[in-house]
Parts: C-alpha cells; structure tokens; sequence
C-alpha cells in the first residue's frame, strides 16, 4: 500500500471511531443547517479535524478541500475529504454512510480511500495499482449492458427545484430499463459498491468534489467508466454517471432524452 494511502486509511479509521462512538447520543448531537436539506453536526467537524490533522501531520505543506472547512492551503497536492458521507442517514441512525477521503496531485486524482465504519469495509485505491477492499482486488461486474442491471442512484434534495422534474423522467427510465435502482442515501459508498461489482451503474445530480472524487478513482482502477451526463470526463463533476463500461454506455443513451442542457455540465 502506498505512504499516502496508509496515512489516509489511518485517517479515515479514527474518523470511523469519532463517529461510532457518537452513534449513542444522536438526540444530543449539536446539528447545523447548511441549506435545505444539508446538515452538519459536531461529528462531522470533529471528523473533519481529526482527518486533516493526521494528514497534516505526514505532509505539512499539502492543501486541503474538506466539506466543513472548505479550501485551505495552497499546494499542487489537495486532499479532497468528506468526513462523514451521508450525515442525514447518520442522524436518523440509519446505518449507511462513510469517511471519503482521495489525494489529487496536479489535478489528477492519485490515492482514494473510502471506509465504512458500520461494516468497517475499507476500500484504497492507487492511480496505475488497481482498487481494493482490504486485500482483495476490485472489478467492476461483468454485466454486458442495461437488461438486468442493479443501478444506485441519488435523490437531488439539493439541487434547483427546476432540475426535479427532469430527474423524475430520468428515473423512471431507468426503473423500466433495469433489475433495479436503489438509493441508500451515501454517494461515497455507492460509487465504491460499483468498483465492488456490487451494483452495475450509479448517476446522481447535484454532488460535490469531495462526495465523488474517492470513488470516482475507485472505479476508474476496477475497470469501470464514470464522467457527466453529457458522457464527458469525469472531473470533480457536480453530475456524475458511473458504471462498468457497457452499463455505462447504456445509461448514457438512457437518460440522454431526459437530461436538460444546465445537466451537461
């Protein structure tokens, strides 16, 4: 495993720590509304400081883009962090959701980790070394094309009112096209679950940097495919279409119909 990797899984497992531990006094949490429908309470930014102050600590002069503390630093090396993917989830007790963390050098994205402090799953990635979960090597499935597939997806309680009715279509595609689609509520995880094979596609409008940026390298070294919906190259994206490379295709050709210009981004 890489220096970078080994330090961001110790990271990414004191975070999961943080966050177990805090599991048992969510009525007493103190919780900040960010926007409508986006939260963060005292564990995400506790999460948050633990997570940077380990990396800090292994490579002083790095920058940082983190969803509490936004950009700090100044470095042609950033560390993209979300230290608790899926906080809506996580305050209900619902137990899905996860610690991002990915290394991008010079724009390019070099180290993912994502860690699941529930199943306590890690999944790393390397840029050129593949994707794992723990010791085992990661590819995406084998399903050659849309018929059967098992697709995540994302409600976009974020995103502009106006976008809704276009994502309702989207949706409704999908469910007529495939096996399934689920929506477990945790970007992060649901990327990692495609670079697991677990599910065979993923698309969601609205996302950030540091929601997608770990798993977007994840899948891209198990052989999968991830970029807009306009089918452009995946980078730190806010629209973001995944998928083994057929499902991909697939998808793409799917929701091309119900995807609006202000989506193509």
């Amino acid at each position: 495993m890489q220096p970078a990797v080994n330090i961001a899984v110790r990271a990414a497992r004191r975070a999961g720590e943080i966050i177990v531990r805090s599991m048992n006094r969510l009525e007493s949490l103190q919780v900040t509304a960010k926007g409508r429908n986006d939260f963060a309470s005292e564990v995400d930014r506790a999460a948050e400081h633990e997570i940077i102050g380990i990396i800090s600590k292994a490579y002083p002069r790095h920058a940082f883009l983190a969803e509490e503390s936004g950009r700090t630093g100044d470095s042609e090396t950033v560390w993209i962090i979300d230290p608790l993917d899926g906080t809506t989830n996580y305050l209900h007790g619902f137990p899905t959701f996860a610690v991002s963390i990915a290394c991008q050098h010079r724009g390019r994205l070099e180290h993912a980790v994502i860690y699941d402090p529930m199943s306590q799953e890690l999944f790393t990635a390397s840029r050129g070394d593949g994707a794992r979960l723990e010791n085992r090597r990661l590819r995406v499935s084998n399903r050659p094309g849309i018929e059967g597939a098992l697709v995540a997806t994302g409600f976009p309680y974020r995103a502009n009112e106006e976008h809704v009715d276009s994502y309702l279509a989207q949706l409704k595609a999908v469910m007529q096209a495939t096996a399934g689609v689920r929506r477990p509520g945790a970007a992060a995880l649901d990327l990692a679950y495609v670079a697991a094979g677990r599910v065979d596609g993923f698309w969601e409008i609205g996302l950030n940097a540091w929601d997608t940026a770990a798993g977007a390298l994840l899948i891209q070294e198990a052989g999968g495919r991830i970029g807009t919906l306009a089918g452009a190259p995946y980078n730190l994206s806010p629209h973001v279409l995944a998928g083994t490379p057929k499902v991909y295709e697939a998808l793409l050709e799917l929701l091309a119909p119900h995807v609006p210009e202000a989506l193509k981004a």
